[in-house]
């Protein structure tokens, strides 16, 4: 069986347009993101993370499907890294909504 050497390079993702609201420590959470021609509204952050060199965002939106988003701080750039499409035809409990800008 042949085996191929692992790649030392990054995996490369796609380039994501994200939209985001600045809470009051300054810290941007993304609210929309666009992928290709689609607009994608974010329902819900459902958790969020660091890593030395980016931010991570694991999002829910309005028809359940739910991405991961990682903000690249130093090339600020966002990037989509992982999406889970809903499956069950929309049963289920519908999305939490985000509060909206308190300002």
């Amino acid at each position: 069986m042949n085996q191929r050497p692992m790649s030392r390079e990054m995996p490369t993702f796609p380039v994501v347009d994200v939209e985001c609201y600045a809470g009051y420590r300054g810290e941007e959470t993304p609210r929309r993101f666009r992928l290709g021609e689609r607009q994608i509204e974010i329902a819900e952050v459902v958790d969020s993370w660091l890593a030395p060199d980016h931010r991570y965002f694991k999002v829910q939106d309005t028809e359940g499907d739910t991405y991961i988003l990682r903000n690249d701080v130093a090339g600020d750039r966002w990037e989509l890294t992982w999406v889970r499409r809903r499956t069950n035809g929309g049963t289920g409990p519908p999305p939490r909504k985000i509060p909206d800008d308190p300002r």
